[in-house]
């Protein structure tokens, strides 16, 4: 046994990372990405940290942007110029809990704040939250509703203040959409205007898993076409079931003998920007399942080979996967077993909706593709669609990112995925 965990905790998690950029090395840099606005009034944004966030970071080899620098991604939210917060909703962990991923970047110390930032972030504070924002200032702390009791109100310390500063909530305006992400950039064109050393432009990012709510709830809103209080049910069942599955033992003599046979596994090798694929070989599952039953094992790895490619995916929020279920080998009108494709996917389609780009399955003849698309009746016609049962090979190539003439030099298929199957972490214990 190696040193490895044993445990597959699953790739996810509501806790984010944070990310400081400090404009210090050049006042007047260009961070280097488009930025998007969620301030639009929309649903699928009510789980968003903040009012706006990285759409795309443009190629820069050279690394000479900021963004390069400091390892901007795609989903990073911007929460807070200058140590003054633009947040939807306050943080839900202390920021001393969270890994600073500049920590690393030697370029200024951001453990502390200069008092020129302080004395900025307390202005745009009262600058921007007035009664709508915040009603906190008519509320009233003593019977007599005078105020402060003396005796014994304290104030808040330095730190307290600057926390509250950079966790402040600014409320959208359903009237005015864009006026949030409006006094956003303003903030941050009058900062850089100013071109003051002791007073560099600081973006504070926050960076959110591809299956936190902050991603992964407008996938369940889309699943439910819009459906608010059917997606919430959705995305509760989703989190309740995390809970349950996880984690897998890794080290289970039965899915062990699956992952080692590659019964299941990865390709990743897609171009053009095609998914990476999980690789299921339903000969080996249908012969290693006769005389036990490894049904919870086929998911078991299904689920791990998911998870672990999705949490690759460049795009947090729209990450995707393909499958591949390779039939070669398979009498399709005799030994097809379809309730193990049933399991799979009563365990994909609720827990990972909107991930699938493409189901392949190869080789199925035409004669006997209505019969297998009669066999599929129990996939929802959205998910149906994403379907491609075939037997042209360049149909598998072109759905998948595969490269034709290199399958051909393999001599087929399976010698080709043969070639390019990988373990992802290296899931497979050796004994």
């Amino acid at each position: 046994m190696n040193n490895r965990s044993p445990l597959f905790e699953g790739n996810s998690s509501e806790r984010p990372s944070i990310l400081t950029i400090s404009f210090a090395s050049d006042p007047t840099a260009s961070l280097g990405v488009q930025l998007a606005s969620h301030d639009n009034g929309l649903t699928n944004e009510m789980f968003l940290p903040g009012y706006a966030s990285v759409g795309g970071v443009p190629d820069d080899k050279d690394g000479a942007t900021l963004a390069s620098k400091f390892g901007v991604k795609v989903g990073d939210y911007l929460v807070a110029v200058n140590c003054a917060g633009f947040r939807r909703f306050p943080p839900d962990f202390p920021e001393e809990e969270l890994e600073e991923l500049a920590a690393d970047l030697d370029l200024i110390n951001l453990s502390t704040i200069e008092e020129g930032e302080q004395e900025d972030a307390e202005n745009d504070n009262n600058d921007d939250n007035d009664s709508d924002d915040d009603d906190s200032s008519n509320n009233d702390n003593t019977e007599e509703g005078g105020g402060h009791d003396d005796y014994s109100y304290k104030p808040p310390s330095p730190e307290e203040q600057k926390r509250q500063l950079k966790g402040r909530v600014l409320h959208a305006n359903s009237s005015n959409p864009g006026e949030v992400y409006d006094k956003l950039l303003t903030k941050i064109r009058q900062v850089k205007a100013q071109r003051d050393p002791s007073n560099p432009l600081v973006l504070s990012l926050e960076r959110y898993m591809w299956d936190s709510r902050v991603h992964s709830w407008s996938r369940f809103l889309s699943a439910r076409r819009g459906n608010v209080p059917e997606a919430m049910t959705m995305i509760q069942a989703h989190e309740r079931w995390r809970n349950d599955f996880f984690p897998i033992d890794l080290t289970n003599p039965s899915l062990q003998q699956v992952m080692k046979a590659h019964a299941v596994s990865e390709v990743d090798i897609g171009e053009g920007g095609h998914a990476a694929v999980v690789y299921i070989d339903f000969a080996k599952l249908q012969m290693m399942a006769i005389g036990q039953d490894l049904s919870l094992d086929v998911v078991q790895a299904f689920v791990v080979y998911t998870e672990t490619l999705l949490s690759r995916s460049p795009d947090p929020r729209r990450p995707k996967t393909s499958q591949f279920v390779d039939l070669t080998g398979v009498n399709l009108k005799q030994g097809f077993k379809v309730n193990m494709l049933k399991k799979l996917y009563r365990t994909f389609e609720p827990n990972y909706p909107e991930t699938l780009e493409k189901m392949v399955m190869y080789p199925v003849p035409k004669a006997l593709v209505s019969v297998m698309n009669a066999m599929l009746s129990f996939v929802n016609e959205h998910t149906r669609k994403k379907f491609v049962i075939t037997d042209d090979l360049f149909v598998v190539c072109r759905e998948l990112g595969w490269n034709l003439k290199e399958i051909e030099s393999c001599g087929g298929v399976r010698s080709y995925m043969k070639k390019h199957l990988k373990h992802g972490l290296s899931f497979v214990f050796d004994e």
